[in-house]
Order: C-alpha cells, then structure tokens, then sequence
C-alpha cells in the first residue's frame, strides 16, 4: 500500500497570534493562582436555593489541598506584578489584530449567534453536517471574541477593589466594592470554563490543529 503523499499548508497561525496565546496562558495561570491565595482571606460567594447550599465557593478542604490558606500577602503581590504583565500582553494582542487585519476572521457577524447553535448540535453528535471550513468558526468567533471582552472587565474590575478610594468613579461605575469583587470572581470562574472547554475541543480536532497552533502549519493530504 502506497504512502499518502502529505502538503505542509502554511501560516495557519501567524507567530505573533501564537506568542501571545502561549504567553497568555501561564500569565492567567498565576493570575487564577494568586486570586485564589486573595480569595481565601474572605470567600462568601456559594449557589444557595432557600436554605441549601448548592455549591461554596470553595469549602475549606479546597483551601488546604492546595495549600492556598495563609498567603493572602503573597497572593496580593503575585498578582499585582502579573497583572500588568496580563494587561500589556492582552494590549498588545488587541493591538496587533487591528492593525493585522487578523480581526476580520475574530470578530462575529450578524449570522454567527445562528451558526455557533449549528456547530454546537455538530459537536455533541447531532447535526450529522460539519460547519463550514473557515479558519474560526461561529462559536470559536463567539468565545474568542467573549474572551477578550472578559479580559477587559478583569481589568477594570480589578482596579476597582485594587484602588476603591483612587478609581472611586471606576468602583462606583461598577456597582460599588462588593459588585466589582463579584463581577471579577465571576470572570474568573469563566476563565475556568473557557479553558476546560478549550482543552477538550483540542482534544477533539487533534494533533494537526495542535500543531499549528504551535507551529503555524497543518499537515494534510494532497487534494485537499
């Protein structure tokens, strides 16, 4: 049996889209990281039906599993140093797709809210018709694009209960100290989401998308 003869197709992901994604990721990891070793020093946010607690966010055994109770002061300084780094490296992110054009194939249309419905029926096994080959689709669009908007929120949020009285305009804007401090933990738990889903939709498409991701080419057969 003949070999299939193979095609490198290039420049899938251009480098700098792929430096500031592997950037990102260990930057959002200490920022999760270091959140959680804040949150510890007053964690009242649980899902509560009348009086049953649904889910607490997070019982003590959390805390001490990982180790994360009494360093509120490191946590507070591990976060403060990579927040800026986070900033600058989601700036410069947004900067480039502007200035790249790369937004064009980001940002989501009149149709992709409809399209996103189809790709998920696709993915969970019941619409049979794959969507279109495009280099994101609706739903990647759509979260991509939720992505950017939450890092921003992240941010002002953040300034809003890191500075309460500097940016009192900010934090009131917000809704005052406890909105923003949930409004940003919500994020976070979105983060969390992003990425769990993230990871298994990787998974799914494979090692060749893997792979561009990394390297910024796919492998595939002659003739397609």
């Amino acid at each position: 049996m003949q070999p299939t003869m193979k095609r490198i197709v290039e420049n899938k992901h251009p480098l700098a889209i792929r430096w500031f994604h592997w950037v990102n990721f260990p930057l959002l990891a200490v920022m999760i990281w270091s959140g959680l070793l804040i949150y510890w020093a007053y964690h009242p946010y649980k899902i509560q039906v009348a009086d049953a607690v649904l889910v607490k966010f997070f019982p003590d055994g959390f805390f001490q599993a990982l180790n994360l109770r009494r360093r509120l002061a490191e946590g507070m300084a591990w976060h403060f140093v990579f927040m800026w780094l986070f900033t600058i490296n989601g700036v410069l992110y947004v900067a480039y797709t502007l200035f790249s054009g790369e937004w064009r194939h980001l940002v989501p249309n009149r149709h992709s809210f409809r399209d996103a419905w189809l790709v998920v029926l696709h993915d969970l096994g019941i619409r049979r018709q794959a969507p279109e080959a495009l280099k994101y689709n609706a739903a990647q669009k759509i979260a991509y694009s939720a992505v950017i908007l939450m890092g921003l929120g992240s941010l002002l949020t953040g300034l809003a209960i890191y500075k309460p009285t500097q940016q009192a305009w900010l934090t009131t804007l917000l809704g005052g100290y406890e909105s923003a401090r949930l409004i940003h933990f919500a994020l976070t738990i979105g983060y969390v989401l992003f990425f769990v889903v993230h990871i298994m939709q990787v998974i799914r498409a494979g090692w060749n998308n893997f792979r561009s991701m990394v390297a910024g080419f796919d492998v595939i057969p002659y003739g397609k």
